[in-house]
């Protein structure tokens, strides 16, 4: 029984702190916006520039191998 009191006395000063309660004037900041001026993006242009790769990665016993023979070239397409 004891505890159950000891348990609501504790729990009490939290449960009424959770309430809302209205804010005061003293609580509330306002900064205006006026002063700023709108910043407006321009859009990126994304460039690109074919460039011609005459080799690809193997997988082999070792690991991985930059194999230039036996292989067609081909353009791969990239941001400048």
């Amino acid at each position: 029984m004891k505890r159950i009191i000891l348990g609501t006395l504790l729990a009490l000063p939290f449960a009424i702190s959770s309430l809302p309660s209205q804010a005061s004037a003293a609580e509330i900041i306002v900064r205006p916006n006026g002063y700023r001026a709108a910043v407006v993006h321009k859009p990126i242009v994304a460039r690109y520039q074919r460039k011609l790769i005459p080799a690809h990665w193997e997988t082999v016993r070792r690991g991985n191998r930059w194999v230039k023979v036996r292989v067609p070239a081909r353009y791969v397409n990239v941001r400048v």
